[in-house]
């Protein structure tokens, strides 16, 4: 392929310009645009030979086909056809310009020439659909979120790997809070607000004996340091004493006074600012009542356990080998009562002292240590005070008497107690009861057994009056007694 592209007068393959030749006498003017490439509106030029390529002027001699003989004659350029790139609605490039051989593929597919915009007609506004759109209000409410979101989780994320690396779990504890009960609260009428109020009152008592030392449990009755206590927590020692406050302060402490057959004692402490306890009503009591039981059972100081009153003038007759016979007509309580309990206050839901804490049942075999099963038994407080103030008084207490003996029941029908002693100008006899009477009931209290005709009747103070149903023979009759206190 040895010719140049007559058309524009460009050489490819030299890669410069070359003159094109001179054009005939009203010839058109040539096309406008790129000198390489053929408008798409180009009338075919005529060709001089058959078989030539259509458009193109034909070889001569040996030349290759398709290409014009040099020199380029005039008739090389054909004259323009209507509607051609010399008209004024023409196109300036062929039709078949990508379909071009001669096309330089490095050139733009097409050149946008900006069209002459007529004035005061403005062009309508195109919208490209792929350019970016003016962010939304719901676009600009999501990045914040998202953004929230994700400094949420990874600070959570963190928050865990600290506290994991740290040794702390990852179990919560506990529940949400919620509002305190009203049990939890402390009232002053609660069980918690009671044992507050009379621990301060209560102490551990500590006795020297030959034997070693015996500890119980007491409660200060008077503002000047009187405390009461059990007879058995005193008895064999040498009179030397002492007493720890609830504070775990002590003081030195005289025993003032005992009795044996009541199991009370009263010792005295010097200490300023001491708080007496509350006395209540022991005969007030019922059964089911509620009540606290303090002091230092195994030498536990200020322990506190509750329970109820499971019964009432429940008759005891308590005592060691050898040693004196105990009477009384105690209150039964469920409340845990053990060893070193003893003198402490039994203390009802309004925090008065109703009893003395004494003794205990349990199911044990000899020689063996007893221990709370729910068995205990106070003294009620209405006969403790009122064997304290004798002996306060006196330095000793008086024995309430009726001025009979029972010797046992007597095995009929609807029980009771057969006298077998009745002391001349005694309460008894005065009263009209005989030998042989039999007595049923001390003011609506059944007699069963002995024990119970002389506990329930220490129970009450002297020149206390008393009913007492009996039976002479057959007939059933009442009678009142007044009770007196013992000659000795």
């Amino acid at each position: 392929m040895g010719g140049t592209d007559v058309t524009d007068g460009w050489d490819w393959r030299r890669g410069g310009e070359t003159p094109a030749p001179a054009r005939p006498p009203g010839a058109g003017a040539p096309p406008v645009g790129p000198p390489t490439m053929p408008g798409a509106d180009r009338t075919p030029l005529a060709s001089p030979g058959s078989g030539s390529t259509p458009g193109w002027p034909a070889s001569s001699g040996g030349s290759t086909p398709g290409w014009p003989a040099s020199p380029v004659g005039p008739a090389s350029y054909g004259a323009p056809a209507a509607g051609g790139p010399n008209s004024a609605d023409a196109s300036a490039w062929w039709s078949d310009a990508l379909a071009d051989p001669w096309r330089d593929p490095a050139a733009p597919t097409a050149v946008v020439v900006p069209g002459v915009v007529a004035p005061g007609a403005e062009p309508e506004p195109v919208t490209d659909p792929d350019a970016p759109g003016r962010p939304t209000l719901r676009h600009l409410l999501l990045i914040p979120v998202i953004t929230a979101l994700l400094a949420g989780t990874l600070g959570g994320a963190l928050g865990y790997a600290f506290a994991v690396r740290g040794g702390a779990g990852a179990a919560v504890l506990g529940g949400a809070p919620a509002e305190v009960p009203a049990l939890a609260q402390r009232k002053p009428e609660s069980l918690a607000g009671v044992a507050e109020r009379v621990l301060p009152s209560v102490v551990t008592v500590r006795v020297s004996s030959l034997g070693g030392t015996s500890e119980g449990s007491g409660f200060v009755a008077t503002a000047d340091g009187h405390v009461i206590t059990n007879d058995h927590v005193v008895a064999g020692g040498t009179g030397k004493a002492s007493v720890v406050f609830n504070d775990g302060s002590t003081a030195p402490a005289t025993i003032v006074g005992q009795d044996a057959e009541s199991d009370i004692a009263v010792i005295k402490v010097s200490r300023p600012g001491l708080r007496p306890v509350e006395f209540g009503d022991s005969d007030a009591l019922a059964v089911g009542d509620p009540v606290l039981a303090i002091g230092s059972p195994l030498s536990l100081a200020n322990t506190v356990t509750a329970g109820i009153v499971s019964a009432l003038d429940r008759t005891m007759q308590a005592g060691e080998p050898g040693g004196p016979v105990r009477y009384y007509a105690a209150i039964q309580t469920d409340a845990a009562v053990n060893h070193g309990n003893s003198g402490g206050p039994l203390v009802d839901g309004a925090g008065r002292v109703v009893g003395v804490n004494s003794t205990i049942k349990s199911l044990v075999a000899e020689g063996q240590e007893a221990g709370n099963i729910g068995l205990a038994f106070a003294i009620p407080i209405n006969q403790a005070k009122r064997v304290t103030q004798d002996i306060i008084g006196t330095g000793k207490a008086r024995r309430t008497v009726i001025g009979a003996r029972a010797d046992g029941p007597t095995g009929v029908v609807g029980g009771g107690l057969r006298l077998a002693e009745v002391e001349p100008s005694g309460p008894a006899d005065g009263a009209g009861l005989k030998v042989g009477d039999v007595i049923l009931k001390i003011n609506g209290r059944p007699m069963t057994e002995p024990t119970d005709l002389t506990a329930l009747v220490r129970k009450y103070a002297p020149g206390s009056v008393v009913t007492v149903e009996y039976r002479r023979g057959s007939t059933r009759q009442n009678t009142s007694v007044t009770l007196a206190a013992d000659a000795k």
